[in-house]
């Protein structure tokens, strides 16, 4: 078998960001993702030097390799209020300058909700977003990876069509990359259950958006059924998509070198992501 990609999970900052690489490495994490604010949040206190240094200095002690940040839910880049668009892009140049900060290799962001604007619309602001908020950081600082969505509602970014037209809208496609969720991608009707399915989703994503673009893949079970447009995580081989299927994945050559992170249930005894790891690993 060829080696693995590598796998990690989503952990916690609590009591310091850099608690989260003690707590990836004891899970045997090789990849992490982490919060640099408050996700739940529009405001957070300015990072220290000192948690900066502490940062790089755990970091540089670490099993863990790539690490990327997942930026607040409350950011809607797409809405069409003037006060929350302003609010939004606001608090993603935040979160971009944190990261570039910390070192992070990029920012997982969910493109947004057009909340009855109309899809066009929606992904026309979108871009003018992305547009406004990367002409605020310097061209060195860690890509936007606009992740594939579940499609509730009115959320956008659940075709890989709405993906690739808002990181070309946008002027600067060099800057945004993507991250790919297994349980959004089935839940939007992406047959990645299946080894033909996975095949041809994949396919897609190269012609559209270009494999070399894909700077993560978050690996989530489904616990509702395939094109249910509902996002509901479960842990690997106990949802709806099946552990053979994420077994595939983390096989296939061209995804080698992609970190995978789970963003799986923990359960009562906070094991959750341990257990899903060492069931990726068994093979």
């Amino acid at each position: 078998m060829s080696p693995l990609p590598p796998l990690g999970a989503h952990e916690s900052v609590a009591g310091g960001l850099h608690l989260a690489l003690e707590r990836g490495a004891d899970i045997s994490c090789e990849a992490l993702q982490i919060f640099v604010k408050n996700a739940s949040q529009w405001q957070a206190k300015p990072l220290t030097e000192g948690a900066v240094e502490t940062w790089s200095d755990a970091w540089e002690r670490s099993p863990i390799g790539p690490v990327v940040a997942h930026a607040s839910y409350l950011i809607n880049l797409a809405t069409s209020d003037p006060q929350n668009r302003d609010k939004s892009r606001r608090a993603l140049v935040d979160e971009l300058r944190r990261c570039a900060a910390l070192g992070l290799d990029g920012l997982v962001v969910h493109p947004g909700a057009h909340l009855g604007a109309g899809e066009q619309a929606g992904i026309d602001r979108i871009a003018e977003s992305l547009a406004a908020v990367l002409a605020e950081v310097p061209d060195d600082t860690p890509p936007i990876l606009l992740e594939n969505t579940a499609g509730q509602g009115t959320v956008l970014g659940h075709r890989l069509e709405q993906l690739a037209g808002m990181r070309q809208a946008s002027g600067v496609p060099s800057r945004i990359g993507f991250c790919l969720d297994t349980c959004h991608a089935f839940a939007a009707g992406y047959s990645v259950h299946t080894k033909d399915g996975l095949r041809e989703f994949l396919d897609e994503v190269d012609a559209l958006l270009g494999l070399d673009a894909v700077g993560c893949l978050h690996l989530n079970d489904s616990q509702k059924p395939f094109d249910s447009r509902r996002d509901r995580h479960a842990n690997l081989g106990d949802g709806e998509i099946g552990l053979d299927a994420f077994h595939r994945l983390i096989e296939l050559p061209e995804l080698a070198e992609v970190p995978m992170i789970l963003e799986t249930p923990l359960g009562d005894e906070h094991e959750g992501h341990r257990r899903d790891l060492e069931r990726l690993r068994a093979g």
